[in-house]
């Protein structure tokens, strides 16, 4: 494959993938893998390709956005795994691969001749990543699960939102994003383990426990406590003063001030430091008994000044304390500019895409967004002849029956 977007020196370099997922979850699993060098090969289906080259909002070209970040970093090859010639290039890909990345229902591979017993054979170092909504087996398993769904079953739907209303769903695919990043966590745990072992396996990432493996104690609550947690809207019950204010100039402004040294510092700003030591604030517990309270006393204090003063005068005391941002101030903020969080990349014709640079941050061997999302099936000739040695004349044969 050709080498424009070089990966030497970072951390995954010598990691060879293939993505066959489709839509948020897999493809963000390889989207992690890309951003730290690995050679991710991502199949399509021919003529069509991934589904999120169709979603999200488009440039003024009509060209989709999105697919430009899901997609950064990996190379496009086209296959069409339903027909028997297509799976027979994708086992003999299967030979020089390390991870192989896939979200189809359970059973499809398997249904296709390609499940891990039989790509195991074929290389026995093989890790498969199996991204679903509610995992290989169980009676859940055949379901249809998007991210929707199984933050509904994973609990993040039950406490979203207020408690007079119906749950609402966070403004992203959060259970996709979630799933994503345990499959390429579970990724490495594999790669580490075959360092050690020699023999690969298999790498179970459902969506739901994602969501449910990230919900705090609310299980053990229940059982010991006979609590269930419930929606309560900006703020968590018990953890006080820690909500959304309202300032003068119509904007809110978050304070998270529900230590007891954080809180005697923002009474101090409020010019109220006697708070501290009142009786019904004094402890956690105590602010938490009071949090409505507590909150109005909050609330009046912001009233009476702009949001960026406010946010300029808690930072300067120690008070944890954020404007809420959107895309505009994400990109006019200096601290963003500094850290560089955000990048500039440039996409096959060159026009200029702003996106998300890579996380975490690595200080001796960083990641990197080399590329943006590729064409369909950009790379598809260079994988046949550098993987597997076709000639031009077996790739036209391939192109000619339908199977790239």
């Amino acid at each position: 494959m050709e080498t424009t977007n070089t990966a030497s020196g970072l951390p995954l370099s010598d990691i060879k993938v293939i993505e066959l997922g489709q839509l948020i979850a897999g493809p963000y699993c390889g989207q992690v893998l890309a951003d730290f060098g690995a050679d991710v090969l991502k199949i399509e289906p021919p003529g069509k390709g991934d589904a999120m080259r169709q979603w999200g909002q488009s440039d003024p070209s009509g060209k989709p956005i999105w697919w430009n970040v899901i997609a950064r970093n990996k190379r496009s090859m086209t296959l069409d795994l339903r027909k028997e010639a297509g799976q027979n290039v994708l086992r003999k890909l299967i030979r020089h691969v390390d991870v192989l990345i896939e979200n189809f229902r359970p059973g499809t591979l398997e249904k296709w001749g390609l499940g891990y017993e039989a790509l195991s054979e074929i290389n026995p170092k093989l890790i498969m990543v199996r991204v679903t909504g509610f995992g290989q087996d169980g009676p859940y398993s055949q379901r249809a699960g998007y991210a929707s769904v199984c933050e509904a079953m994973g609990g993040l739907r039950y406490v979203s939102g207020y408690p007079d209303r119906p749950p609402v769903r966070v403004g992203i695919s959060l259970g996709d994003t979630l799933a994503g990043l345990h499959a390429a966590l579970g990724a490495m745990m594999a790669l580490h383990d075959r360092s050690r072992t020699g023999h690969g396996q298999v790498v179970d990432s459902s969506i739901f426990e994602s969501v449910f493996g990230m919900m705090e104690s609310i299980i053990p609550d229940y059982v010991l406590a006979g609590k269930v947690r419930e929606r309560s809207g900006s703020f968590l019950p018990g953890i006080a003063p820690s909500n959304a204010y309202p300032a003068s100039d119509g904007r809110d402004v978050v304070i998270g001030a529900n230590q007891d040294t954080v809180f005697s510092r923002l009474c101090e700003v409020m010019g109220q430091p006697g708070l501290a030591q009142d009786p019904r604030f004094v402890s956690h517990r105590a602010r938490g008994d009071n949090q409505a309270e507590l909150d109005a006393i909050v609330a009046t204090w912001t009233r009476t000044l702009p949001a960026k003063q406010i946010v300029d005068l808690l930072a300067a005391a120690g008070v944890p304390c954020s404007l809420i941002y959107s895309a505009p101030e994400m990109l006019d903020d200096e601290h963003f500019r500094a850290r560089q969080s955000i990048v500039n990349v440039e996409d096959s014709q060159g026009q200029v895409i702003p996106m998300q640079n890579v996380f975490p941050r690595l200080s001796r061997s960083p990641g990197k967004v080399r590329s943006a999302g590729p064409a369909l099936g950009a790379n598809t000739d260079h994988a046949l002849q550098q993987w597997l040695g076709m000639s031009s004349s077996e790739i036209e044969t391939l192109r000619t029956a339908g199977v790239i």
